[in-house]
C-alpha cells in the first residue's frame, strides 16, 4: 500500500503512431477516477511522442502532447502505447530511449502492440509479457527469449503489459488496488459500469487459428467440438475419431502444439466456462457443474480448485459476487 502522504505517481504514455486511442483512454480514466474519489492527486499523467510532435492514433485523431519522451524525467512508469503496423513504428533511436529509461530503474509497461516495442529492446528477456492476440504467435517467433503469455495483462517484477482494447483498464484497476487497497479498485469499476475487476489469471478470447496459426487443422476442429460438447463432453476416441486421426496421434498433436493431453485441455476448457458463469450470473454451483459436464458438485469443485486454487464458493466470495446484482433470466436468450 502506498503511504498516504506520498507525492503523485507520475506515469507517462509514450505513443506511437497509429496507437490505441481506446487503450490509452482506459488506462487514463483509471487514474482519473482515482484521483476524483479519494479527493486527493493519487496519480500524476503526461503524454509524451519520440520527437515531441502530434501523433496520430488508429482512428486518425491526435492529442496534445506535453514533451518529447527523452524529456520525461521524473516519471516513475513509462508505457508504450501502441497499435496496428507497430514494427513499422519503431526504430533503434526508440530502443535505445527505452533502455535508458531502463538503465535508471524506471519501471516500463506496454498497452496492446507496445508490447513489441520493450521485446525489441531487449527489455523482456526472461519475463513474462502481454499482447493482443493478433500478435501472439508472431511475437514469440520473433522474441523466443521472452515468455508471451495468452493474458489479459501480465505484471512481471517492473514491466507491466495488457493485451490492448479494454484490458489497460483491468490492468490499471489492478495497479490502484496494489497501491491503495481493494475498495479503491472496486469503487471505480462501479464508476465505469464494470461487472467486476479481471485479473492476470483472465486469458484473452484468443481464436485457435491465430494462437496456433493455420497449419493444424485437426487441433482446431478438435478444440471446436470440445467448445460445442461442454455440457455432454465427448470421449476421447469418439473425438479422434470426429477429426479424422487415431487417439494416439491427436495425443501427440496437443502435447506437441499445446504441451498437454487433448483431456487435460477439454477439462480446463470447461472449468473456464464454468467460472464465467459463476462470475457473470446467479445460478447455483451444482447447476453451474453440470452445465459445465460435472456429474457431482465435489468433483467439480475439486477440480476447480485444482485448475484455480480455490472452489467455486471462494470464486464468488472473493470477487463480491455471492449474489451477483443483477444476471440475465435463464429464459431470455
Amino acid at each position: 500500500m502506498a503511504d498516504a502522504s506520498a507525492p503523485p505517481l507520475h506515469i507517462g504514455f509514450l505513443l506511437l503512431p497509429r496507437y490505441t486511442l481506446i487503450s490509452l483512454s482506459c488506462a487514463i480514466s483509471v487514474l482519473r477516477m482515482a484521483n476524483r474519489l479519494t479527493e486527493r492527486e493519487l496519480y500524476h499523467w503526461s503524454l509524451h511522442s519520440e520527437d515531441g510532435g502530434p501523433v496520430a492514433s488508429s482512428d486518425g485523431l491526435s492529442l496534445s502532447i506535453d514533451s518529447r519522451v527523452r524529456e520525461a524525467a521524473d516519471v516513475k512508469l513509462l508505457f508504450v502505447c501502441g497499435g496496428i503496423e507497430v514494427e513499422s513504428a519503431c526504430g533503434e533511436g526508440l530502443f535505445g530511449l527505452l533502455r535508458g529509461f531502463a538503465k535508471r530503474n524506471i519501471a516500463l509497461g506496454a498497452i496492446c502492440t507496445g508490447t513489441y516495442a520493450l521485446a525489441a529492446a531487449g527489455l523482456l528477456d526472461g519475463r513474462r509479457c502481454a499482447i493482443h492476440w493478433e500478435n501472439l504467435a508472431s511475437l514469440r517467433e520473433t522474441f523466443p527469449r521472452v515468455q508471451v503469455q495468452p493474458s489479459l495483462f501480465v505484471i512481471d517484477r517492473n514491466r507491466y503489459t495488457c493485451s490492448g482494447g479494454v484490458s489497460a483498464l483491468d490492468l490499471m484497476l489492478n495497479l490502484v488496488e496494489s497501491h491503495h487497497g481493494r475498495k479503491l479498485a472496486r469503487d471505480i469499476s462501479e464508476q465505469f459500469i464494470c461487472e467486476r475487476i479481471r485479473t492476470h489469471e483472465d486469458s484473452q478470447r484468443i481464436p485457435l487459428q491465430h494462437y496456433l496459426g493455420a497449419s493444424q487443422p485437426r487441433i482446431i476442429d478438435a478444440v471446436a467440438l470440445m467448445e460445442s460438447n461442454v455440457e455432454e463432453p465427448l470421449g476421447m476416441d469418439d473425438l479422434a475419431a470426429y477429426v479424422g486421426v487415431s487417439r494416439r496421434q491427436l495425443e501427440r498433436l496437443f502435447h506437441g502444439r499445446l504441451g498437454c493431453a487433448p483431456s487435460r485441455y477439454y477439462l480446463d476448457l470447461r472449468l473456464k466456462r464454468a467460472r464465467l458463469l459463476l462470475l457473470r450470473t446467479d445460478l447455483p454451483v451444482i447447476d453451474v457443474a453440470a452445465s459445465c459436464g460435472f456429474s457431482s458438485a465435489p468433483h467439480f469443485s475439486k477440480c476447480y480448485h485444482e485448475l484455480f486454487g480455490r472452489s467455486p464458493r471462494q470464486e464468488r466470495r472473493e470477487a463480491g459476487l455471492a449474489k451477483p446484482p443483477f444476471a440475465p433470466s435463464a429464459s431470455k436468450g
